[in-house]
């Protein structure tokens, strides 16, 4: 028997649950991504130890912060799992399931991926149940759901979760925002004597980055309308920050391995706007409620883009080929489709977005603000 939910049919929930596995050990955004599928655990399963398998960084942030994970149990480095922080010390998988198994699981979730290399790690937990995602090339879970490239993120999971009872509760992913935050912030930026806007030009995949010098420009602008322009980014991401803050040509702040992920929360919690390219922060700043201009590459627009108009813009690029071969970069998920989805060059795919098209949308939501 299946019961209607706000995202199709829901199974029965399992008796007697004390214990679920999540496994979601990847990027930031990633498991931003996954919080209404938690959410939804918790509400469907309220007396279960909801226990992440995940990276280092997420003990961190789970750490003293309210939301759905109860306990974080770091998974070891392994392909198509994650992988390893610098300086991290070798650990054994085979280590990591005895310890694992031993926790009586009572139902496994594989949120991780098409499920090849993370579906047969679930199958070793012992728990009563698996439920997951599965590929072509992924051996099955007692309960699954195919992987289809082009679908938004937050709802696959959703699915997946709906397969073990759990409903949807909320498709908008929530992060709690702690006095630690906010303090930590608050040190490391003084008070603040304008309305912040922050700028984050990195991003892992350089596909995704729009150019520094129209982030600069948007800098520019806003700095003139009156604002305090952040520019945040990783120690990886120094160079793309020291381009912005060099050609803005106004005084704007740069933030690069200042703020700890907790504070980064933080400052922008503090913030009017976030305008960033597609990657974690962009979607952590909508979790703690910001409003943000997201610059995104259309296939990602699909799977990753918040789908809230309120207080979010998303700005597309439609480009599909590469700028320098023009080979079609387009993921190939069927075998008819031209596209390989990858070819050697990483330009930016998305350097075509007009600035005015991304003032304007910021200049909108701040005039909401």
């Amino acid at each position: 028997m299946v019961t209607p939910s706000v995202l199709g049919p829901t199974a029965e929930r399992l008796p007697d649950v004390r214990r679920i596995a999540v496994l979601r050990a990847n990027a930031l955004g990633d498991f931003v991504f996954a919080l209404p599928a938690l959410d939804a655990l918790r509400a469907a399963y309220p007396s279960a130890e909801i226990v992440l398998l995940g990276a280092p960084w997420h003990a961190k942030l789970w750490r003293d912060r309210p939301g759905p994970v109860d306990r974080v149990l770091v998974v070891p480095p392994a392909p198509g799992i994650r992988t390893p922080d610098p300086g991290e010390p070798e650990s054994s998988m085979d280590d990591f399931v005895a310890v694992a198994s031993g926790e009586g699981f009572d139902l496994a979730v594989q949120i991780h991926g098409g499920g090849a290399n993370s579906n047969p790690l679930m199958s070793r937990l012992g728990a009563r149940v698996t439920v997951g995602l599965r590929a072509e090339d992924a051996p099955p879970l007692d309960r699954w759901l195919r992987y289809v490239y082009y679908q938004h993120e937050v709802i696959r999971y959703l699915e997946v979760v709906a397969l073990v009872g759990a409903p949807a509760t909320t498709i908008t992913p929530t992060l709690t925002v702690t006095d630690a935050d906010r303090a930590e912030a608050a040190q490391v930026l003084g008070p603040a004597n304008r309305q912040r806007v922050a700028l984050h030009p990195g991003a892992s995949d350089t596909r995704r980055r729009w150019p520094a010098e129209r982030f600069a420009e948007v800098a520019r602008e806003l700095h003139g309308d009156g604002y305090e322009v952040l520019v945040t980014g990783t120690p990886s991401e120094q160079d793309v920050v020291d381009r912005v803050v060099a050609a803005a040509g106004v005084p704007v702040r740069p933030q690069v391995g200042t703020l700890s992920l907790g504070g980064l929360l933080g400052c922008y919690a503090d913030c009017a706007l976030v305008v960033s390219n597609d990657t974690g922060p962009l979607h952590v700043a909508a979790a703690v409620g910001t409003s943000t201009v997201g610059i995104f590459w259309v296939g990602n627009l699909i799977n990753t883009a918040n789908p809230l108009r309120g207080r979010h813009r998303p700005i597309c690029s439609w480009t599909v080929h590469c700028p320098v071969c023009g080979v079609d970069c387009t993921p190939g998920i069927y075998p008819h489709r031209p596209g390989d989805g990858e070819c050697p060059h990483r330009d930016s795919f998305v350097a075509d977005v007009p600035v005015v098209e991304v003032l304007e949308a910021a200049r909108e939501l701040l005039s909401a603000e």
